[in-house]
């Protein structure tokens, strides 16, 4: 393999943060031409391009189809493949605070998360990503056996080696210390590192995983397959629409303060029945079809003897309306059954989960032995949105609850693994809530290294420091929600306001515990 592997990154010893200096720059006279060495090929490591950007560069993975991400420092650049089919990209800033990132890539990959390292660059950090080991514009590539192990965990592993050893290559010294951030699929990948390369990194922030991302998968299939079945029942998404405020009307005050957010929505009992169309009656309600699609939509979906897979849905969560995401045939067509023309209608709830499981056991993510990532000194933040429609908030709890039975209660697990709910955010960002708090793709961040409103900097502090995240302030983005802040607490606590204070500021709100939340500790 490459160059300084696991052996140089085992021995590294880091600053605490407040004294962390950033590392001396190369020298003006030979910082492009060293950047310009890392060319080359390394094992099976080929470094295809390695040049100094023009300073601003404005960037876009055009397999992503995404916006361009402004950056305006100089950096080198280096464009990489690993094995013939695994892209990365790292990223190194002439100013660098000696820690390497790691940014993950959400839903299918394909692609680059040119995003978080544009945000993060600028901080001072060496970013790496990977593309997963397929690009998004490969056709069937779930067919080719490597291209799906890579996609489950080893493209963010090996990418995590070879840029430490092209960092340690530029600078002269190799990362005091490596950080992952990714949501989504990103977080999954979070996950992946904690539990199977408990070495690749110090702290692993990893937002909305999807612990059980197969079980999740059978659930959308299923559902989105249901409403195809039967269209006078399928919903739309002003149905979703009226469910979700009619919800957050019922619960909002749970925290003590009335403000369009439902603070924990486990706590929160709705009767869906108020919601049926009276005779006469076509706005504002849903038709007797459309009531019976979202009752089984939101409770536990059952395989074919009725016994309940899963957990269900929390109130007022919505989910995505239309046809099934092209993810998910592309999933058992290609993943599980190598089979272009599979006809998603012989989709079976069980067997299939049971085939796909077979097809890439390591897609899942919900592994508890993590004591190597523990004992070595890592740390772990884990986020999740409350009304997450698409990786819902029950299993990553459920994920959490386990590892607590696993490591000696929420108490020990919490001195290393940290989860904070994220009340009314959808999917990574987005929502009722506040959603801006340093999460992986939330834009802008809080100026600077601020660790009370900045999860990474509060993991980075953390790991280096050894002060345990007590809470996070999150906002919201000021064109929508102007000065709204709100409290993230450490499951499992929830923010409770101050009667008499505003309610839209995170000082008004204090983290208490939660008996509702400390219950589904205690659930098997």
């Amino acid at each position: 393999m490459i160059g300084i592997t696991l052996a140089l990154a085992a021995g590294l010893v880091a600053p605490m943060l407040a004294q962390a200096s950033a590392a001396a720059p190369p020298a003006a006279d030979t910082w492009q031409a060293d950047c310009a060495a890392l060319a080359g090929r390394d094992g099976e490591v080929v470094i295809s391009a390695a040049a100094v950007t023009p300073d601003p560069l404005f960037l876009a993975d055009p397999d992503a189809g995404a916006r361009a991400v402004p950056v305006h420092d100089a950096f080198c650049r280096i464009e990489g493949r690993i094995e013939g089919n695994i892209g990365f990209e790292v990223w190194l800033p002439r100013q660098w605070n000696k820690r390497l990132l790691g940014a993950g890539v959400g839903g299918p990959a394909g692609v680059y998360n040119h995003a978080d390292m544009a945000a993060r660059l600028a901080q001072g950090f060496a970013t790496v990503t990977t593309d997963g080991g397929h690009k998004a514009s490969q056709e069937r590539w779930m067919a080719d056996p490597k291209a799906r192990v890579d996609y489950e965990h080893r493209a963010v592993h090996l990418s995590t080696l070879a840029a430490k050893t092209l960092a340690a290559r530029f600078y002269g010294e190799a990362p005091a210390r490596a950080y992952f951030t990714g949501c989504s699929g990103g977080g999954r990948q979070a996950l992946k590192e904690m539990q199977n390369y408990p070495g690749d990194y110090d702290g692993i922030l990893a937002g909305a995983p999807g612990p059980y991302m197969p079980l999740q998968s059978v659930r959308m299939l299923w559902f989105a397959l249901e409403q195809q079945r039967r269209p006078k029942g399928a919903l739309r998404e002003q149905d979703w629409a009226l469910y979700e405020a009619s919800v957050t009307r019922a619960c909002d005050a749970s925290d003590g303060v009335r403000d369009g957010i439902v603070e924990n929505p486990a706590t929160c009992r709705f009767d869906t029945a108020q919601l049926l169309c009276r005779p006469g009656q076509a706005e504002g309600c849903l038709t007797a079809p459309r009531l019976a699609m979202l009752d089984a939509i939101i409770s536990p979906m059952t395989d074919e003897d009725g016994a309940p897979m899963d957990g269900g849905l929390f109130p007022g969560v919505r989910t995505r309306p239309g046809p099934p995401s092209p993810l998910l045939r592309a999933m058992w067509a290609d993943g599980v059954h190598d089979d272009p023309d599979w006809d998603p209608m012989s989709f079976s709830r069980s067997g299939d989960l049971a085939k796909a499981n077979a097809a890439m056991p390591e897609l899942r993510a919900d592994r508890t032995a993590i004591r190597p990532f523990i004992q070595g000194g890592s740390k772990a933040i884990i986020y999740q949105g409350w009304q997450d429609p698409s990786t819902n908030a029950g299993p990553t709890i459920e994920y959490y609850a386990a590892l607590a039975r696993e490591h000696g209660g929420v108490a020990a697990l919490s001195d290393a693994v940290r989860l904070f709910m994220v009340p009314g955010m959808y999917h990574c960002q987005g929502g009722p809530g506040a959603d801006i708090f340093g999460g992986s793709g939330q834009f802008p961040l809080a100026a600077g290294a601020d660790p009370t409103r900045d999860m990474l900097w509060a993991l980075i502090r953390w790991v280096e420091d050894d002060r345990t995240p007590q809470s996070i302030v999150a906002a919201r983005n000021p064109a929508s929600a102007p000065g709204l802040t709100r409290r993230l607490c450490p499951f499992p606590q929830s923010a409770r306001h101050r009667a008499g204070e505003l309610p839209d500021e995170a000082g008004s709100f204090t983290c208490e515990d939660d008996p509702a939340l400390r219950a589904m500790l205690d659930r098997p």
